[in-house]
């Protein structure tokens, strides 16, 4: 959607950046009544801290996630996935590893907790996501184990599904032929993880991060990757 993020209060004339809080309430007196003094710009992403502090105490050393545990840790990262988006103030983001690891520790612990009799190794690839999600550290795809690997190939599908959301309004604004058939052929791609309820193995599902990272950075002009070469690669990785 557009919104006009640099507020200005009505009641006390303090100017803010709603891009920067998400929060539509002056900061100075809280007053809700407040006029955009910049033009409409496309925004999708609401800033937020994801928080697991309390889980992480709460499951302390135990090896794995308890199921009395799971509803609220479920709902935390839920909340966390619904705000953020991929476009910020105009700009196209590609995803953080920070929102990956929320997605993959949503749907592990679902798998986790199907599995008759899980490994002392899943039980700690769980917790390392735990411990991982809210400080930006996602482990590598060889350390994912295999009962696991579902909760990867569909946290990845599903990521890369929303962010072709948010590209697809972002080259309506920003017309790029090149782009959009790198969107289309991450769209294959994702569908067909989508399609195998994720089990596939964590390599070959990892190019698609790195396609989405590839096509924001060349997008940008920061990068020597050129859209081409990320679509010849992909294609490469599908034949």
């Amino acid at each position: 959607m557009k919104i006009r993020g640099r507020r200005e209060c009505q009641d006390c004339g303090t100017q803010w950046s709603y891009y920067d809080t998400g929060d539509v309430a002056c900061p100075d007196c809280e007053s809700l009544r407040s006029v955009g003094v910049d033009e409409r710009t496309r925004h999708t992403d609401t800033p937020t801290q994801l928080d697991l502090t309390a889980h992480k105490a709460a499951i302390g050393d135990v090896e794995g996630i308890p199921r009395e545990l799971v509803k609220d840790l479920k709902s935390e990262l839920r909340g966390y996935l619904r705000k953020r988006g991929f476009i910020n103030e105009g700009q196209l983001r590609p995803p953080t590893d920070t929102y990956l690891v929320a997605r993959e520790l949503l749907e592990a612990v679902d798998v986790y907790h199907r599995t008759r009799q899980p490994a002392a190794a899943d039980k700690l690839y769980l917790l390392k996501l735990l411990k991982g999600a809210d400080v930006d550290r996602r482990p590598p795809a060889e350390e994912v184990p295999e009962i696991l690997y579902p909760a990867r190939g569909i946290a990845i599908a599903r990521t890369v599904e929303l962010f072709r959301d948010d590209l697809t309004e972002y080259l309506d604004e920003n017309p790029n032929q090149d782009a959009r058939a790198v969107s289309g052929q991450l769209r294959e791609r994702a569908k067909r993880i989508d399609a195998l309820q994720g089990n596939v193995e964590p390599s070959e599902a990892e190019p698609l991060v790195r396609a989405t990272r590839d096509l924001v950075a060349a997008l940008e002009g920061v990068t020597n990757t050129s859209l081409a070469s990320i679509s010849d690669t992909l294609s490469q990785q599908t034949s």
